[in-house]
């Protein structure tokens, strides 16, 4: 019986300790992966006990203690040198190819010289590319070394795995024929979709989302307001947690509004989310950076039509226009509102799922398969 090969998966957060949908992609995958490939998944320590553990087929190896994502609302720059450090110890460990997460950009660098020392090909699995005018905005006059590390991270790998095709556009954009890109996208479990019912609360608007600045979520509430102040009191949830949880509460709070928003951070369960999704008439989505928008397509595949922005790197627009089954909006007050409005006011209409399909995960598995053997 021949062995199967070892993939050494790098990523900093796992399901179900983290929730994202980056860490709902590799839980998804891995289910299918593990079939075909012996997966030793390398992250930090989320659990107490030893420092590796099996699980579902998985074998899970603590590469460091456990550090907090995030700080002042922001990726941290302390966890990511502190988990590409930890990354040395891959040097020590049996594996055939290395599979590694573009979030942090640091850890890939550190696996570049692991890769190169023990002569073992590089994957990177990519989800966003931001690009010189996200740095300016968020390091200012320190863009220059943002964007210099991020441009070194696009060409550490060997291949990449693209996890959108707007997402591979933009590297090939930039990388010029330098590494081989596959999209092999975000998916979704039909199957457990078409199983969930509907919650019993029905709300007008919901979102799934990490609590996070670049997801907008003020203008969700602010929206809500609005409408509220029009006398038209829309009720919402939103789904999710993140470091920007407290400080939507207080929004909610200041514009009034608390009571008719309920913030669910406990659903731990996909299907629970797939039947919170379904008890919303309009899936609200104001986003203006996603690398693919997962929560969007699960939307969609819910049946329930998505309002979102028209942000440059908004890339959820592209599945919702696809759709049809939607409406893409400025992502300013008045816009959202509107477009709000329509989205509640529109009937609903039969519209062909079959573009769904090429969405399935197991399908998704297949290409990374793919890419893994070739390696």
């Amino acid at each position: 019986m021949t062995s199967r090969p070892v993939v050494a998966v790098v990523v900093d957060a796992v399901h179900p300790y983290s929730f994202g949908g980056r860490e709902n992609r590799y839980r998804e995958l891995s289910g299918h992966l593990s079939e075909r490939f012996d997966l030793h998944v390398y992250t930090m320590n989320w659990w107490r006990g030893p420092r590796v553990r099996e699980e579902d087929g998985l074998t899970f190896h603590a590469l460091c203690r456990h550090l907090p994502l995030y700080r002042d609302g922001a990726r941290s720059p302390l966890q990511a040198v502190f988990f590409a450090v930890a990354c040395l110890r891959l040097l020590g460990r049996r594996f055939d190819v290395i599979e590694a997460d573009q979030i942090p950009f640091f850890p890939i660098l550190v696996l570049r010289l692991v890769a190169t020392l023990r002569r073992r090909p590089l994957i990177g699995t990519w989800h966003e590319v931001w690009g010189p005018d996200y740095w300016r905005d968020y390091l200012g006059r320190r863009w220059r070394l943002g964007w210099w590390v991020e441009r070194l991270a696009m060409r550490a790998p060997d291949r990449i795995i693209a996890a959108s095709s707007e997402t591979a556009l933009r590297l090939e954009a930039h990388l010029r024929g330098k590494v081989p890109v596959t999209v092999a996208p975000n998916g979704v479990d039909l199957a457990r979709v078409a199983a969930a019912e509907p919650a019993d609360d029905p709300c007008d608007l919901v979102t799934v989302s990490r609590l996070m600045p670049h997801k907008r979520l003020d203008l969700l509430l602010e929206a809500v307001a609005v409408l509220h102040a029009l006398e038209r009191p829309v009720t919402c949830r939103i789904i999710g947690d993140g470091p920007d949880r407290e400080r939507l509460r207080r929004r909610a709070d200041e514009l009034g509004i608390s009571d008719s928003v309920d913030f669910r951070h406990d659903v731990r369960e996909q299907k629970d989310v797939y039947s919170l999704i379904k008890s919303g008439r309009l899936f609200a989505f104001p986003s203006v950076r996603e690398g693919f928008g997962v929560a969007a397509l699960e939307a969609l595949a819910c049946g329930v039509p998505v309002v979102t922005t028209s942000a440059r790197d908004n890339l959820a627009q592209f599945l919702v226009a696809r759709s049809g089954n939607g409406i893409v909006c400025a992502p300013h007050l008045a816009d959202f509102t509107v477009s709000l409005v329509r989205g509640l006011d529109r009937a609903p209409e039969r519209r062909s799922d079959r573009w769904l399909a090429e969405y399935e995960w197991r399908l998704v598995a297949d290409r990374v398969a793919e890419v893994l053997a070739a390696s």
